[in-house]
């Protein structure tokens, strides 16, 4: 069996370069590959296209990458708890693709399944039909949406094995499987690296077919993104 561990995320990331396309998993600020983006922080690769569910916050995630300007564009659906990505859209600065929450999934989803495009009735009539193709099936409108696909994939996993087979906990399920599939090299971070059978096969989320470099990563923070305290 193929040993797909690496030392460290400067080991992960070689390849990188400016102008590339890239995934980063995660949910909010759960699950999201903190010790990658650290790394592309100290590369300073810019003019990047990030795909993402969320855009951080404005000093932890993909918000860091923002501060320094190293992202010329965002695909991504939710991104109201970032200033800074909200100055740069009103600016110009930031070039941004905003996508239903589902569509941005199956998109994803597409591109790893090799699907290069699907209907959805999600958008259709809006601002987010616009230029696109549109369809009748059974009396109802659908929108054509185009697969998304990566050439560097970042997930985060709780316990991943030498193989590259992944587990994830909780939210963090929600974009990282997906996202896994869809990029041409898939980058593994996990809390916790096992030898390669150790997981149990029904409990894997991720096959390792899909993932080419895994590492233990460090130091995770694990941020909340609206922490609200009662007072007594």
């Amino acid at each position: 069996m193929i040993n797909k561990t690496v030392k460290n995320a400067q080991e992960a990331l070689q390849g990188v370069q400016d102008g590339m396309t890239l995934m980063l998993g995660g949910f909010g600020l759960c699950g999201i590959p903190e010790n990658a983006i650290q790394e592309l922080l100290r590369l300073g690769v810019k003019d990047l296209t990030c795909i993402s569910n969320n855009a951080g916050v404005d000093d932890f995630g993909i918000g860091l990458l923002l501060q320094q300007r190293q992202v010329k564009k965002m695909i991504s659906s939710y991104v109201g708890e970032n200033a800074e990505f909200e100055r740069q859209l009103l600016s110009g600065e930031l070039e941004v693709e905003l996508i239903p929450q589902g569509t941005l999934a199956e998109r994803i989803r597409a591109g790893g399944a090799g699907i290069p495009a699907f209907f959805t009735p999600a958008g259709y009539g809006t601002e987010v039909g616009e230029g696109k193709e549109s369809r009748e099936f059974n009396g109802k409108m659908y929108l054509m949406e185009e697969w998304l696909k990566a050439d560097f994939s970042f997930v985060k996993a709780w316990k991943g094995d030498t193989a590259g087979n992944l587990i994830y906990k909780g939210t963090a399920r929600n974009f990282n499987p997906m996202m896994a599939a869809a990029g041409k090299i898939t980058v593994a971070e996990v809390e916790e690296l096992v030898p390669a059978g150790e997981l149990d096969p029904n409990m894997i989320h991720t096959p390792g077919i899909y993932v080419q470099r895994i590492f233990q990563g460090e130091k995770y923070e694990k941020r909340i993104e609206q922490r609200t305290v009662r007072t007594a």
